[in-house]
């Protein structure tokens, strides 16, 4: 049977300023903002997207940020933690940084072999991790103003808490190409692909509380696939498992289909192109407000209301 899921395309969550998160995520984390354009299904709020130079598939974490939002509850149904990869040598490096910035931490500890975590939380109280590894053989990331070899490569894992991993365990590995890499305790770790950003790991928690959505939570995650062709294969499999996705819906930047996991967790199918370069250059990626071709009629009251935001890492480098 042919490959369809690649790994891991995008995270998407949910934030309660759109200032406090690009300075978090591009102040602190060093990330690059490759698109500031409006959520598809209500174009009043941004939609933020964060990445490596190119905003390549395993590297992208995208924000709503609803201004003002009271927070939600990690807990069990939810994609709890989005963590990052960086190389071994740079833990004294991210350490201090955190430190600098005020940022709580949870002192270093090793999970599967040869993997250094550390937990933190941005203020919206999203669960984050840096990962340091030797495993991740992606270039460096030269964009930002934190040093290359400091810098941080894309996603290496997500943590999703479940009741029970088997059902959701068995969506990966019959319909989504993943494979059981890895397991300690209650966590299983699952990859399409055996390499750092592909990596899903599931928790059983069954005391843990159902979880709540609000601004510090995940709305969804998105597998790649190859094309739309690809994509339609893995939608009609989702649908012998009797899961109702959505049909394929056009995001300019990916095509895209959705649906809920067994264990409440929205799940997304995007196609890897054509890319944040279709509408604006790779040395201006993000720069300007793109709105899709729907809303444009109404870009003038969109440029009025939605907030005022400046990227600007003078103070955090």
């Amino acid at each position: 049977m042919d490959q369809l899921i690649t790994g891991i395309h995008h995270v998407t969550a949910i934030a309660s300023s759109a200032q406090d998160n690009i300075d978090f995520y591009v102040g602190v984390l060093g990330l690059r903002l490759v698109k500031k354009t409006v959520n598809f299904d209500g174009p009043d709020v941004y939609h933020f997207y964060y990445g490596d130079e190119a905003g390549n598939p395993g590297s992208i974490l995208t924000f709503f940020p609803y201004q003002g939002l009271t927070n939600g509850r990690q807990g069990k149904g939810m994609l709890n933690t989005t963590a990052f990869s960086v190389p071994s040598s740079s833990l004294n490096f991210w350490l201090d940084r955190l430190k600098k910035f005020g940022i709580n931490y949870k002192e270093p500890d090793e999970r599967f072999e040869g993997e250094a975590v550390v937990y933190f939380e941005d203020k919206d109280g999203l669960g984050l991790e840096l990962v340091f590894n030797d495993k991740d053989t992606r270039p460096c990331f030269t964009h930002g103003h934190i040093p290359a070899e400091h810098s941080i490569k894309g996603f290496y894992s997500v943590e999703i808490w479940e009741e029970g991993y088997e059902r959701t365990a068995g969506l990966l590995t019959e319909q989504l190409d993943h494979k059981l890499i890895a397991e300690k305790g209650n966590r299983f770790r699952f990859a399409a692909t055996n390499t750092p950003g592909n990596y899903v790991d599931i928790l059983c928690s069954p005391d843990s509380m159902k979880g709540l959505a609000g601004s510090g939570t995940v709305h969804h995650i998105a597998f790649a696939t190859p094309d739309k062709k690809s994509q339609a294969e893995v939608r009609i499999r989702i649908l012998k498992r009797m899961l109702n996705p959505t049909p394929i819906l056009d995001r300019n930047y990916f095509t895209s289909i959705y649906f809920r996991e067994p264990g409440g967790v929205l799940f997304e199918v995007a196609t890897s192109g054509p890319g944040f370069a279709i509408d604006e250059p790779y040395e201006h990626l993000g720069e300007a407000l793109k709105l899709p071709a729907q809303f444009e009629q109404d870009r003038e009251r969109l440029e009025k209301t939605l907030p005022r935001i400046t990227v600007n890492t003078e103070k955090y480098k």
